[in-house]
């Protein structure tokens, strides 16, 4: 709601009957900020305007940390996501707190977006009855191809779609190289009875 440097300042306990108690907290909220300014640096594959449109945050709103961090990091349609999906494994963001005037908050969003990964090895493990063939034919991450985040995400359901495997034991890992820019991708499986 803005208030980032709200802090909580005493916290008791109240006796209110034998069977209740209440919590009193006394909090200083401080003043509620707003975003001035949004910056992207180090962006080359996407405009600012375009990551900007994804952040869903603009000059005028109320700073809301958690949501930045949605919209950067954890949404399916976010920032790093959307790099992800194009490749780049190796991309980072670093949402940095510029300048803090009176009320204002400049935001500066540090990229670094590295190369493109490509998939070296796809690894298969748990399977003790299924052939390898037929869980291959359901993966959508083949080597040569770029890293893709989706493909990944896709090829987890349609593995659990076979019926072949505990859907909650269904692990894909990336393996990351860095020094070749490649990554090998490993399913971990656990077949059902």
């Amino acid at each position: 709601n803005g208030y980032r440097d709200a802090k909580i300042l005493e916290e008791s306990l109240v006796d209110l009957n034998n069977k209740r108690i209440g919590l009193a907290l006394k909090i200083e909220e401080g003043i509620k900020y707003y975003i001035r300014n949004i910056t992207w640096i180090g962006n080359t594959k996407h405009t600012s305007a375009s990551l900007s449109q994804i952040l869903g945050m603009k000059k005028g709103d109320v700073y809301n940390q958690s949501h930045m961090e949605k919209r950067l990091f954890s949404d399916d349609d976010a920032v790093s996501p959307q790099y992800m999906d194009e490749g780049y494994l190796f991309f980072s963001i670093d949402p940095v707190e510029a300048k803090i005037e009176e009320d204002s908050i400049d935001l500066e969003m540090r990229i670094s977006e590295g190369e493109p990964a490509t998939i070296n090895k796809v690894i298969i493990k748990g399977n003790t009855k299924t052939n390898e063939h037929v869980i291959r034919r359901e993966i959508r991450t083949v080597p040569g191809e770029l890293f893709s985040r989706t493909d990944i995400i896709r090829s987890v359901r349609e593995l659990a779609a076979m019926g072949h495997f505990n859907p909650e034991n269904i692990v894909p890992n990336p393996l990351p190289n860095m020094a070749d820019r490649t990554v090998d991708i490993e399913y971990s499986l656990e077949e059902r009875s």
